[in-house]
This record gives structure tokens, C-alpha cells and sequence, in this order.
């Protein structure tokens, strides 16, 4: 288990701590389950699980009905596939690969593979070949997003053509074809029509050729929450899992049945007072504007807390929202306490449900000028993950 999902020992005494609320995920995922209820459901789990635990958030996943994970890279696929506690017949699929991956051992280890292009076709047939294994592979479609996937036209044509030739040969099946939208988190946004449109086109071709795939997909988290027509046999929720709104634009958490699960809190390491026309912090881009009382939060840039936040982020400390005073550094931040006086280890919350008036990680996201996904995401190793409810 790696350490950013390891659980401290109860008693033990925090500088700061992520807690991860496992049945706020698993009701999250049968809400989601609720939206799309003739698509099975993919729990993506890239990225540490956008930073919530890998390991722990796959296992509620599945309990809560997912039969599938999703991650980016093989290594986390083969990660999660040789963990304890996961079924052995949950499929696991990953996406990001790159000449010279491990294909072998993707193979061997019943991964779904994605497939963009004729050099990736031609690596996982010959590891197929190597192991005496069929490759589970799925067909990557570009549709309009203009990352990975492969072009329609020729392009399409020629790979779909090799994979008929392959499982023709019993290299490999061809389990899945799918593509990922650009601007499904904008209602509205033309490109969503036309990607459907191409989709359709695609999945249409590669099916009249010959292929019979298990699973067609491209509903992320707000084309499960908004798009019926985008759910097909498979959707996959990434950020929504864990209770974060994929934009403000469609909606927040609570309108579609989700509550958020990572709350990031730590205690104060210093309360001290100070006079008026007191600098704080790096530049002395805050002056206190009178006498006042400092909070020292142990928590910085180097804990995944955006330093783009400095004197916008806010923080719940003593029962009231505080601002970030000046510049957030490397391992700790200054608030302004305004003249309250709480304890040194009194709790300073950056963000959680919102319950106790805290704040979310979209309020950290506005004050960043970044998405709420980041503010999730590049929480580091060092602040251990408590998990609840499991």
C-alpha cells in the first residue's frame, strides 16, 4: 500500500490530515449508477484516485456496484490488479501508454488496453504473441477532442481492419470502443452534438467490419450527469465519484445527489499576536492593518495547497472563515485571526462538504483560478490519508 493511502494509527497526533469519507463515495457511485441505469459503471481511479487513495476508493467502488476502474497508466492498472481485496473478476482498464510499455504484463494481468494507433496495435500483438495470451483490447476513437484516439477516415479503416485480423488469429478481442468528450462540462457547447455524431459514425463502421465489441463509452462524469444519450453500455465518472461537480456551469454536488468525501484540515502550529503594520510572509504582500492574532496553518505548496491561492484561499478556523494572509509558502501558511485567540492544534479546515460552513474545494478553485479537480488532486503524499466509514 502506498503511502498516500496509508491509515495513521488513531491516536496519533496530525500536523494535518486529508479525511476521506468512504461512504460519501460509495453512495456517490449509486447515485451516479441512478443516472445511467442501463450502462454499467467505470470508477476512474487515475491518479491516486484524483488523490483520495487508489486502493481504498476502488474497493468501496466496487462494493457500491462499479465493475470496472479506470486508470491512465498500465503501472496503475497492474498496481490495483495485484492489490488485495479487489475481485478478481473486476475489469480494470488503462489508457495512457507509451512505445515500449508494458504490454506484456498488461496481457498477462487480463488488463483492458486502449489502442490508438497502428504502433501501439502492433506492440500489444506481439506481446500477445510473447505471453500465448489473448490481449483484451479497446479501440480508441479521436471524435473531436484531439488528444489520444485515432482519426476517423483511413486512419480508423486501417486499425480497425488490423484488429479484425488479430482476433482472427486469437491475439487478441477487441472488448471495447471509445472515445472522450472536450466540452460535455459546458451545456450547450456544439462540439458535443458533432462528438456524438462521430461517434456513432465510428463505433458504426468498426461494428459493420466485423467487430463485436462488449462495451461502447464515452460519458466522463458531466456527460453521465447531463447527456442520457451519451451513456451507451458504460459510463465513466471520474471527479463526481468523489463528490466534486465537474463545473459550476452544470451544477453543484448537492443537485445531483453528491457529497463531496476528501475534507483537508490540520492544526494550528502557532497562535501569536501582533501590532498593526505587521508584514506576513514572503514579500510582505499582507501588512496587518492593526493589532491582531496570527494563525499558523502547517500546510503549504509543498503539500499540494496552490500557492496561486495566497491572500484568497479561504480557511475555517474557530468557527469562522478566514482568508490566507499574504504568501502561501512551501510548508506553511499565515491567517489573519482578527483578535480571536484560539489554541495552538485548534482545527484550520481548507475544505470539506460544506456541512459545518467550511469551505469546498470549488471555493479553492475560484481563489486559485483553477478547477476544483486540481484542488483534490495535488494534495501530497506527506499529509496522510484518514479514511472513515469504511
Amino acid at each position: 500500500m502506498s503511502e498516500t493511502t496509508a491509515r495513521p494509527e488513531a491516536d496519533a497526533v496530525l500536523r494535518a490530515r486529508a479525511e476521506i469519507d468512504l461512504a460519501a463515495l460509495r453512495a456517490n457511485v449509486r447515485a451516479l449508477r441512478e443516472r445511467a441505469p442501463g450502462a454499467a459503471l467505470m470508477a476512474v481511479v487515475k491518479a491516486d484516485a484524483y488523490g483520495h487513495g487508489a486502493f481504498p476508493c476502488a474497493r468501496a467502488a466496487v462494493d457500491a456496484g462499479a465493475t470496472w476502474l479506470g486508470t491512465a497508466t498500465p503501472q496503475e492498472a497492474l498496481a490495483l490488479r495485484s492489490a488485495a481485496g479487489l475481485p478478481d473478476d473486476v475489469r480494470i482498464m488503462c489508457w495512457l501508454w507509451t512505445p515500449g510499455g508494458p504490454w506484456r504484463e498488461a496481457v498477462e494481468a487480463r488488463l483492458d488496453v486502449s489502442v490508438s494507433g497502428m504502433w501501439a496495435m502492433e506492440e500489444v500483438v506481439a506481446a500477445a504473441r510473447a505471453a500465448g495470451v489473448p490481449a483484451r483490447v479497446q479501440l480508441k476513437a479521436d471524435t473531436g477532442l484531439g488528444r489520444g484516439g485515432c482519426q476517423p477516415g483511413a486512419d480508423w479503416e486501417d486499425l480497425v481492419g488490423a484488429a479484425l485480423r488479430a482476433e482472427g488469429e486469437g491475439l487478441l478481442r477487441v472488448t471495447g470502443l471509445w472515445s472522450h468528450f472536450a466540452c460535455a462540462d459546458e451545456p450547450g457547447h456544439p462540439s458535443i452534438a458533432a462528438q456524438l455524431t462521430r461517434f456513432r459514425e465510428m463505433t458504426a463502421y468498426a461494428e459493420r467490419q466485423g467487430l463485436r465489441p462488449e462495451v461502447r463509452h464515452i460519458a466522463n462524469s458531466p456527460a453521465t450527469l447531463t447527456l442520457p444519450d451519451a451513456h451507451f453500455d458504460l459510463v465513466r465518472p471520474g471527479i463526481a465519484m468523489y463528490g466534486v461537480s465537474p463545473s459550476p456551469e452544470i451544477g453543484v454536488p448537492a443537485d445531483f445527489g453528491l457529497r463531496p468525501v476528501m475534507t483537508l484540515a490540520a492544526s494550528l502550529a502557532l497562535v501569536k499576536q501582533v501590532p498593526g503594520g505587521h508584514g506576513v510572509s514572503y514579500g510582505h504582500h499582507y501588512t496587518t492593518p492593526g493589532e491582531t492574532t496570527l494563525g499558523l496553518v502547517p500546510l503549504g505548496y509543498a503539500d499540494g495547497v496552490p500557492r496561486h491561492a495566497s491572500s484568497t484561499g479561504p480557511v475555517l478556523v474557530d468557527g469562522k472563515w478566514r482568508t490566507v494572509a499574504g504568501r502561501i509558502a512551501m510548508d506553511q501558511f499565515v491567517v489573519d485571526l482578527g483578535g480571536d485567540r484560539p489554541e495552538p492544534g485548534a482545527e484550520a479546515v481548507l475544505f470539506g462538504p460544506g456541512d459545518r460552513g467550511e469551505p469546498t474545494a470549488e471555493d479553492w478553485a475560484q481563489a486559485a483560478g483553477t478547477i476544483a479537480y486540481e484542488i483534490v488532486t495535488r494534495i501530497g503524499s506527506r499529509v496522510p490519508r484518514v479514511y472513515v466509514n469504511e
